[in-house]
């Protein structure tokens, strides 16, 4: 066989493996808003099933999970997120800070539901995934009735739910700030012109950050500080069996 013969096969064999399907969808992973949204969608459930998974640990595990260990779960969960997509879209994780981004001229507010889009669905996605992975310990832990109050509630391991002492708009308030505080460190973390992260090291210390937060301020609210670590993990409760509870406050007494 000469080399033309075996170019032309090579070329032949190299259509087959690549039909036009694939090629359409390389040229629509190329393009820059359908990278970012893949990104904020992968960080997210990245996030969110390290995060969920060590409240599942606190939750379910009896000995085997603790408060502090879910800070350290979301911290080095954001940090694993970070390093993900932090060259693509820069890791927002959080519909709060893009909201943030769009309203400071950092980013096109064209950019906010199709990031918004991506966490929403990567932290579902996310709650879904711990659902099957804990789902006989979750059973086993509640005797098969899925609360959201009570000794046995299996609700708080997918979304946070305000202790007895905490009202609603004290909750809320509590949120603003928490949130606020997140996004006053990021801009310091990140700020070139002033005193940032040393290069690499940002993933790190993003990570601490949100460590820290849980451990100071993590205990009237748990610290959602972002719709798209708890909204979407509580639609999925309320689709997989824990009903419209998760949606009311305060939480009606159980019969």
């Amino acid at each position: 066989m000469t080399q033309a013969d075996r170019k032309k096969r090579s070329t032949r064999m190299s259509k087959m493996v690549t039909p036009s399907a694939v090629t359409r969808m390389q040229t629509v992973l190329q393009k820059e808003m359908v990278r970012e949204f893949l990104a904020e969608f992968l960080s997210t459930f990245v996030m969110m099933v390290f995060g969920l998974g060590s409240v599942a640990h606190m939750v379910l595990g009896d000995k085997m999970g603790s408060f502090l260990g879910v800070n350290l779960g979301f911290g080095f969960g954001v940090t694993m997120g970070v390093h993900m997509a932090g060259n693509i879209s820069g890791a927002h994780m959080n519909a709060a800070l893009t909201f943030t981004n769009c309203a400071l001229g950092r980013m096109s507010w064209k950019k906010f539901p199709v990031y918004v889009l991506g966490q929403f669905l990567g932290s579902f996605l996310a709650a879904a995934t711990i659902y099957c992975l804990f789902y006989t310990a979750i059973i086993d832990y509640s005797g098969g009735s899925l609360t959201v109050t009570g000794p046995t509630a299996t609700a708080n391991i997918f979304a946070t739910y305000l202790p007895d002492h905490m009202t609603l708009w004290r909750g809320f308030l509590d949120e603003v700030l928490v949130t606020g505080m997140l996004q006053l460190c990021l801009l310091a973390i990140t700020d070139k012109g002033n005193n940032p992260a040393l290069q690499g090291t940002q993933a790190l210390v993003i990570g601490i950050l949100v460590v820290i937060i849980g451990v100071s301020m993590g205990m009237n609210t748990g610290y959602a500080i972002n719709p798209s670590r708890d909204l979407p993990p509580r639609f999925f409760t309320f689709i997989a069996g824990w009903g419209t509870q998760v949606f009311r406050y305060p939480c009606p007494p159980l019969l």
